[in-house]
């Protein structure tokens, strides 16, 4: 199985996972695909709100995970920086820089601020995501038609997440 994820720690209680893919679409398309809320409901969240640099939005992701966010930076095509549960003792930052590799796209996606204990969930659940958008972009079309909520994820997503999840587990955090 290839991981496409590394973690990292960031001081005693707190750290980073980071995954990367190259996508065979150009940045137009990827960036679309990570910023509109139609193409995002594809494959990784509902997304409503303020969707501009400053703005506020609420997400519910396809593992389940549902709250609010704030749009740091919106540097179009290139770089997307994200707070979820902006003050809360919660508090991440999503980050993701998308670079042109000719025709194909890579999109590296970092989280920081996750508690150490979960850093294998998250790797896991990012790498899911991202093998998630590489079947939305092929078929042009969503990959969770069952939906999902707050209260349950995708099933699709939680079977890979599952099988992922013990990978990562026993992939050193640096």
């Amino acid at each position: 199985m290839k991981l496409i994820g590394s973690m990292r720690t960031l001081d005693e209680t707190r750290g980073a996972v980071r995954v990367e893919d190259v996508y065979d679409t150009d940045i137009a398309d990827l960036w679309e695909a990570c910023t509109t809320p139609e193409r995002l409901a594809r494959w990784i969240a509902e997304v409503s709100g303020d969707l501009r640099e400053g703005g506020s939005v609420h997400a519910t992701f396809t593992s389940s995970w549902s709250g609010p966010a704030r749009i740091e930076v919106c540097d179009a095509p290139h770089h997307l920086l994200v707070t979820a549960e902006p003050g809360s003792d919660d508090e991440t930052q999503i980050e993701a820089w998308l670079t042109a590799e000719g025709a194909r796209t890579r999109l590296v996606v970092e989280e920081r601020g996750i508690p150490l204990a979960g850093l294998h969930f998250y790797g896991a659940g990012w790498q899911v995501h991202l093998e998630d958008l590489g079947r939305s972009l092929a078929s042009g079309g969503p990959v969770h038609a069952e939906g999902w909520s707050p209260e349950a994820p995708a099933r699709a997503w939680h079977a890979r997440w599952t099988e992922l999840t013990p990978e990562y587990v026993d992939t050193s955090v640096s």
